[in-house]
């Protein structure tokens, strides 16, 4: 495979545009758990479920973060895979959390 004509610009713009967009839609849903959780009423479970989702979000926008930085870099790193289970742990608990707003 030859790399004579590949911008090596491209995939590192391209790795920290889609890790913004998850970034975005992780907020987004982070503050619709805390919208559902304010309109149907403040319950124990309710709170506690918005302060884990909060958590999750603050944990995935630290991977987040920290791998957007580390493409600003001349050579690239890839991700860890610790911070590669980090940031999908913190995705699936941010989902499941969001959902045990709803009940």
């Amino acid at each position: 495979m030859t790399t004579a004509g590949r911008d090596p610009g491209l995939q590192p713009e391209r790795t920290r545009l889609a890790w913004r967009r998850t970034t975005l839609s992780c907020t987004v849903v982070a503050l619709l758990a805390v919208r559902q959780a304010l309109h149907s009423g403040a319950t124990g479970p309710g709170v506690i479920a918005v302060a884990l989702s909060l958590l999750a979000w603050l944990g995935f926008l630290r991977v987040a973060h920290r791998r957007v930085t580390g493409l600003g870099s001349t050579a690239p790193l890839p991700l860890s895979p610790r911070n590669a289970l980090t940031a999908a742990a913190c995705t699936v608990a941010l989902a499941v959390f969001a959902a045990a707003t709803l009940f």
